[in-house]
């Protein structure tokens, strides 16, 4: 849930400073691009503290080298953000952000379903991450494509 809440702020802040006339963020889709960016660093920062073990919990059994794969996925978060910002890159990393999130969901799942819990508060309920997924593609498909 707090990711969400990151991102609406980051939105809502960087509309606000494009209607002040700042340039990077003068239309709805740069804001969006830049949003997304600052929630995908925040989430991949939890793939390199103590939280990675609440992460390594969240990984169905049948991926190989949970830890190993937590690692990768907050590297690919990490590239997805910069790409996200690179105009030359913007697309592609649209598209392969929207593959890790497809990807990542069988985690959510995972975690709804079996009770892990994330900084010991329940994973978010599938009722609500689902649409959060959801929304993440939507949301980097129209600000990238």
């Amino acid at each position: 849930m707090l990711v969400l809440l990151i991102l609406i702020v980051s939105l809502a802040t960087f509309r606000v400073l494009g209607f002040a006339g700042v340039a990077l963020f003068s239309t709805w889709h740069a804001s969006a691009r830049w949003a997304m960016a600052i929630m995908l660093f925040f989430t991949a920062s939890a793939h390199f503290t103590s939280m990675k073990e609440d992460l390594v919990r969240m990984t169905p059994a049948w991926v190989p080298r949970p830890r190993l794969m937590v690692y990768f996925t907050g590297v690919c978060e990490i590239a997805g953000a910069v790409g996200l910002l690179i105009p030359g890159l913007r697309r592609i990393a649209g598209i392969l952000l929207i593959l890790l999130f497809i990807a990542l969901l069988p985690a959510n799942i995972h975690a709804a379903k079996t009770g892990v819990t994330l900084r010991g508060k329940p994973a978010t309920a599938l009722l609500l991450r689902i649409p959060m997924q959801i929304l993440f593609i939507a949301w980097v498909w129209w600000s990238t494509q």
